[in-house]
């Protein structure tokens, strides 16, 4: 029965449909910040475009959980804006040090590093701000956890400790261990927190939330996997930033240490987990419908080719 709905799903639309409005929210996120030069370099990364997957992540998972996808559109924003930190942040000259995202110069390029830094910092502190004071009509109690859940995934536990490490392993050799430790955290944190988050959201059950944490793993380590593919067989054109910069930088990847067809071997097979984990959910035509986006979102991260 799953895969009878699921084939009649049309994810490009829904894909589409779902990154227009958070487009359209993201838009509206932004007030009338001073100094309007702080503003501009918020807006400059948080409008930059991308394919907008963490917050449907977040609106799919709500939607599953039984929610209504607008209950959840403040966090999905939120979790954009923390995402946006995390790149601006990525792109200094004391990190990554690239000159290109999403296509176009990266914000400390345009605004200078203190504007750079400074715009991640507000967009990050704005994020809370989007859960806690803007989300009518979501039980308090909901929106502590999700605050708790969005504070693990930016934090040392997360997004800040993952890279810690990953700096610190830039010319060194690193086991597999290590490697997916790194992904986890500067990765797969923030994707499990938006999986976790929608379905908080709606109430989810702990079964529920259980399955989205297997879920939210193997897709995070099955999308950073297909990015160190990317990177050494994609063009920056097609990227939208700089293509080879691991290789540059002399970080080890998954072709790195797996080569190119184990390591898609690899993310298949982390795919494949995070679908069977949602399988219980699935079960007869509303539940397929239910969970047919983020089955077809797992797909999508290993099939994307940017």
């Amino acid at each position: 029965m799953i895969a009878a709905v699921t084939t009649t799903f049309d994810f490009a639309a829904y894909l589409e449909a779902t990154r227009l409005q958070v487009e359209a929210a993201l838009d509206g996120s932004l007030g009338p910040e001073r100094p309007e030069s702080l503003r501009e370099a918020m807006r400059y990364s948080l409008l930059a475009g991308g394919k907008r997957l963490r917050p449907i992540l977040c609106l799919a998972a709500c939607e599953l959980a039984g929610g209504v996808a607008e209950q959840a559109m403040p966090t999905a924003v939120a979790l954009e804006m923390i995402h946006t930190m995390s790149l601006i942040h990525d792109d200094l000259p004391a990190m990554d040090n690239d000159d290109l995202r999403r296509g176009r110069p990266t914000n400390h390029k345009v605004y200078g590093e203190a504007n750079a830094i400074l715009a991640g910092d507000a967009l990050l502190t704005r994020a809370f701000e989007m859960v806690a004071l803007r989300s009518p009509g979501v039980p308090a109690e909901r929106l502590l956890a999700v605050v708790g859940e969005l504070s693990l995934a930016s934090g040392a536990p997360g997004l800040v400790g993952g890279q810690v490490v990953d700096l610190e392993c830039e010319g060194k050799d690193v086991d597999l261990e290590t490697l997916e430790y790194i992904h986890l955290h500067k990765t797969g944190a923030l994707l499990r927190a938006c999986v976790l988050s929608g379905a908080q959201i709606a109430g989810a059950p702990e079964a529920l939330l259980q399955a989205l944490r297997v879920y939210a793993r193997g897709i995070g380590l099955a999308f950073q996997i297909i990015d160190d593919i990317l990177d050494v067989t994609a063009s920056s054109e097609v990227l939208g930033k700089t293509a080879g910069k691991d290789l540059t930088a002399d970080k080890t990847t998954y072709p790195k240490l797996l080569g190119l067809e184990e390591s898609r071997r690899r993310a298949d097979a982390l795919v494949a987990e995070a679908k069977a984990a949602l399988a219980p959910f699935a079960q007869g035509e509303a539940g397929a419908l239910k969970a047919a986006p983020l089955l077809a979102l797992a797909d999508y991260i290993t099939s994307r080719d940017r």
